[in-house]
């Protein structure tokens, strides 16, 4: 029976391939989520200080169910952070989705 898991394993794998650029990742500070009936858009941004323009980096267009399970992963993983690292800050006030446009920083002049 051994042997029988052994092959459902392997036709359950599935190769990904990541190439050199989507590896060395894209930075984002914002993320800017919209949805229709059929799908969820996750616009990631990044916003800089002093800058009043800011530039979608990647958009990801989700199915309603596989939206629900990145946010199950999520959740799982942030688990598992914390257990090891503490809690992460929540840095928006009273549990809303703002924020901090200065970044903690100084405001800029020109």
């Amino acid at each position: 029976m051994e042997n029988k898991n052994k092959d459902n394993k392997k036709q359950n794998q599935i190769n990904i391939e990541l190439n050199e650029e989507v590896g060395s990742g894209t930075y984002a500070n914002l993320a800017v989520i919209t949805h229709s009936a059929s799908e969820f858009v996750l616009d990631f941004v990044r916003i800089m200080p002093g800058l009043p323009k800011a530039k979608v980096q990647s958009r990801i267009i989700l199915t309603p169910e596989h939206a629900k399970r990145l946010l199950h992963a999520l959740q799982d993983n942030i688990s598992k952070f914390e257990s090891v690292h503490g809690p992460i800050k929540n840095i928006s006030p009273k549990g809303g989705t703002s924020m901090p446009m200065n970044f903690g920083g100084p405001t800029a002049q020109a």
